[in-house]
């Protein structure tokens, strides 16, 4: 059966010839490209291993696609699009130019680029959508054009933006629990993140709105890991929402965190055994004492990790290893104890079962009872052992062997549990983990009974708030941009420096205090001089940005020399250069980034994407939820904010 999304099924995508890349290699280095220079040259090396496609985007937008195999028995493959959107193209549509996305994150203040590059990895209702797939569309008479602009459908698998200073945004990851047919998050997110270290970015930001049954995986991983699911590839605090900035951020995390497990639960028992029951559970399965409702969480999510979907594992107490029986539970607690006495001798190595039995003749002479405990007792955990129970394949005897818990836990093969006849009092399945994990999610983080309002306890509600107030993170790829070696460079220039520019002004001591552009990786020959340095950063930047399309150098800060001089002997290798030059476009850096003047409450100074409504006197805009409007209702029609209405009431008192 072929893949949903093998684009060879569509009669209007017919093609030969087409190179198929692996999905699990896509985007490392040779694979298909060498990615050796700046981003933009890392792009454009890229899309030539593409499929050039014809107005997927609409006309004038150059995109390109990729046909890749995640895996061939059972046939699978997905197809990456690429597609390249210039500033000229959108500025005649109602597109906003300014990137939101950087606005929301803090980068609000990077001038305009000249071009995006979109990654896509479609769903097979996106692709239809595009692609007029259904049978319906065979007899258009414009076959390569779809219904649909592919940048701008929802429900994408993967859809990722970088602007050409190489700042990108991941938009959306949608894996199997959003709906993806074969992909898994960890398998879209490997793939982006090799695609970002390939080509060379330099930040990117997304929005943590990921959940796995309901539950917020920034909270859950947040209380567990003490970061948030996008954290295994290092994305991290970037900015909060509502005022929240990195330090209290971190404090919530270790507030709920260190909460301990023994005055939680004596609070909740009370009036929810379950939770308590839940705590003994997980507790009788470690190898070691959980003190905090962290280290809890932790344990549980790394035992759904290496725990079998199929499979399970047993807690069980020596005394009730089996139930049904004619044997006391003393008897049968004696017997385990005596067995397992037995086995600790033999120094963890396996013996027959005659001989573990003949070893425990000499304390229990009832040789039914042993014979029942044998039976009964194989592949459980007892205390801080595992007793593992197997036919010997050469001899065909049954044998015994015990195994340290510390050392079988690290090994997830260690816990694929063979079934047992046994009825153990606590069997813990993948399915009854994550039941367990949702209860504790939902009657401790999110719905706190009236039993957690004071004390100690009284922190967690608000820090639960703070965590999922943090939904915009960032990994920086490139902390700076490469000096050695020769990545970023070709065709001999083996002399690099950093450089960015700034708009001449009257006051160029004002001007320094705005934030420069990122810098720029500009190479050069050994032998160039000021004047070739300045044209290959004039080049630079005009490629970049919108407004510098037309910039020119004129000087360099803090640098006094000629046009002729060389640059080497002048400056050091890798060296941050200043050039101040004059500008013919009057679009600012940040004319029309933003949406006014954000004075809010909660102390927010800028937009970050939540609900805002402005006053109608003095026009500042605030939170909703800052001035107690419910998500639910709408804005009303006339809002005054509480410095303005204080202003009217006493005017209004005046004689």
């Amino acid at each position: 059966m072929s893949s949903y999304l093998d684009l060879g099924g569509c009669r209007k995508r017919r093609r030969g010839g087409e190179k198929v890349f692996k999905f699990k290699t896509f985007g490392e280095n040779g694979c298909p490209v060498e990615f050796d220079g700046s981003f933009r040259d890392n792009v454009k090396a890229l899309v030539e291993y593409g499929h050039l496609e014809v107005n997927l985007c609409g006309n004038g937008v150059f995109s390109w696609s990729f046909q890749l195999e995640v895996h061939r028995h059972p046939p699978l493959h997905v197809v990456l699009f690429i597609v390249e959107e210039q500033i000229q193209a959108s500025s005649s549509s109602s597109i906003n130019l300014h990137c939101k996305h950087c606005q929301y994150v803090g980068w609000g203040h990077h001038m305009m680029c000249n071009k995006k590059y979109h990654f896509l990895l479609p769903s097979k209702e996106t692709v239809a959508a595009c692609f007029n797939c259904d049978e319906t569309s065979f007899d258009d008479p414009n076959p390569e054009k779809g219904k649909f602009n592919l940048v701008e459908l929802k429900g994408h698998i993967m859809h990722g933006v970088f602007h050409s200073n190489g700042f990108g945004h991941l938009l959306c990851v949608n894996g199997m629990e959003m709906g993806s047919d074969q992909l898994a998050g960890y398998q879209i997110m490997e793939f982006w993140h090799r695609l970002c270290t390939g080509l060379q970015a330099r930040k990117v930001s997304l929005n943590d709105s990921s959940k796995k049954r309901g539950m917020e995986l920034r909270l859950l991983y947040g209380v567990a890991y003490g970061h948030p699911w996008f954290g295994r590839w290092g994305y991290k605090f970037g900015r909060g929402c509502y005022g929240i900035n990195q330090p209290i951020y971190q404090k919530a995390i270790e507030a709920i965190q260190g909460i301990p497990l023994c005055l939680l639960n004596h609070h909740l028992s009370i009036s929810n055994n379950d939770i308590s029951v839940i705590f003994s559970r997980y507790q009788a399965l470690s190898d070691h004492s959980m003190v905090t409702l962290g280290d809890l969480f932790h344990f549980m999510l790394e035992l759904r990790s290496r725990l079998p979907k199929e499979n399970s594992i047993d807690s069980c107490n020596p005394a009730t290893v089996e139930t049904n029986c004619r044997w006391s539970p003393k008897r049968v607690e004696a017997a385990t104890r005596v067995i397992v006495e037995a086995l600790k001798n033999a120094e963890f190595r396996w013996v027959s079962r005659q001989e573990v039995r003949d070893a425990a003749r000499a304390y229990i002479g009832d040789t039914g009872l042993l014979d029942f405990v044998l039976k009964s007792l194989g592949n459980h955990i007892v205390g801080n052992y595992l007793v593992r129970r197997c036919l010997n394949p050469v001899t065909k005897v049954l044998e015994y062997c015990l195994e340290d818990i510390s050392t079988v836990f690290p090994n997830s093969e260690a816990l694929i549990i063979n079934n047992s006849k046994a009825k153990p009092r606590c069997k813990i399945t993948k399915v009854q983990l994550m039941k367990d994990i949702a209860y504790l999610y939902k009657h401790i983080l999110k719905d706190q009974k009236p039993t957690l309002s004071t004390g100690v306890f009284s922190a967690i509600p608000m820090a639960t708030r703070i965590i999922l107030d943090t939904k915009f993170l960032v990994k920086e790829y490139t902390e700076e941009l490469s000096t050695k070696g020769n990545s970023n460079c070709s065709n001999g220039k083996t002399f690099k420096l950093l450089c960015t520019v700034i708009s001449r002004s009257d006051e160029i001591d004002e001007e320094l205090k705005k934030p420069l552009p990122p810098y720029e990786c500009v190479c050069l020959k050994e032998n160039a001089t000021f004047d070739e340095l300045k044209q290959e950063v004039e080049k630079n930047f005009r490629e970049v940005y919108w407004r510098l399309r037309s910039f020119v150098v004129e000087t360099i800060v803090n640098l006094s020399v000629k046009g002729l001089d060389l640059v080497m002997g002048s400056v050091e290798m890798g060296q941050k250069l200043v050039f101040i030059g004059s500008n013919e476009d009057q679009i600012g850096m940040d004319d029309g980034g933003g949406s006014g003047i954000v004075d809010c409450l909660c102390g927010a100074k800028e937009d970050d994407g939540e609900r805002l409504i402005s006053c109608d006197i003095c026009e500042v805009w605030q939170h909703t939820r800052c001035v107690r409007i419910p998500n639910n209702e709408e804005i009303p029609h006339v809002f005054l904010c509480k410095q303005c209405e204080e202003k009217i009431v006493f005017l209004s008192s005046l004689p």
